[in-house]
C-alpha cells in the first residue's frame, strides 16, 4: 500500500471517528430531550454502521500478524 493510500485511509478513519462521536452526542441530547424512541433507534443504527466501517478500516490499517 502506498503512502498516499495510507494517508487517505487514515483521513477517512479520522472522519468516521468524528462522525461516530457526533452521533453519540446527538443521541445523548435526544435522550435528554425525550425525543421519539424510534428516531433514537434509527440514530443508534446509523452509529453502529459507522462503528462497523471504523472496524473495517482498522483491520486494513493494522494487519494481522501471525506469530
Amino acid at each position: 500500500m502506498s503512502e498516499q493510500e495510507q494517508a487517505e485511509i487514515r483521513l477517512e478513519f479520522a472522519r468516521l471517528k468524528q462522525d461516530h462521536a457526533d452521533f453519540d452526542s446527538a443521541i445523548n441530547a435526544m435522550i435528554a430531550m425525550g425525543c421519539d424512541t424510534l428516531q433514537i433507534q434509527r440514530m443508534k443504527k446509523k452509529k453502529l454502521v459507522l462503528k462497523d466501517k471504523i472496524t473495517q478500516i482498522e483491520d486494513r490499517i493494522i494487519p494481522d500478524i501471525i506469530a
